[in-house]
């Protein structure tokens, strides 16, 4: 959810184990800006998972700011996306949406960016 300090934690994290945290929205957002608009659909999912390989340290991937990914003109499916990133590393991201009885959700129902997802193969936790 927003502002219940998974950024916060996420950083304090980054901190003690001497890692960089891939701040998606800015990350992506930029490396978006150089490709015509029609075009960054086709493009966002390799993009994303460049970023992924520069950012990721001892095997381990901090990821934050995820918003963008939930954007419709990107076409690309977040959680689909993190799993993928998660076969070929350990993947830490701040969802940032709600968990509710093993489920994880973006937005509100009838909102255009509403996604709703079941937790199979995940370790989600909740910050409070």
């Amino acid at each position: 959810a927003p502002n219940s300090g998974k950024s916060d934690l996420l950083r304090q994290f980054a901190k003690r184990r001497d890692l960089k945290i891939l701040n998606v929205g800015a990350a992506l957002g930029r490396e978006l800006l150089t490709i015509p608009g029609p075009r960054r659909h086709l493009q966002a999912s390799d993009l994303l998972k460049g970023l992924a390989g520069e950012f990721t340290s001892n095997g381990l991937l901090l990821m934050d700011n995820l918003e963008i990914l939930f954007d419709q003109g990107l076409r690309l499916n977040p959680l689909d996306l993190l799993r993928r990133h998660a076969q070929a590393r350990r993947v830490i991201a701040a969802w940032p949406g709600a968990l509710t009885e093993n489920r994880l959700s973006y937005a509100t129902t009838g909102h255009p960016e509403y996604q709703d997802y079941g937790c199979d193969g995940l370790v989600p936790f909740r910050v409070n």
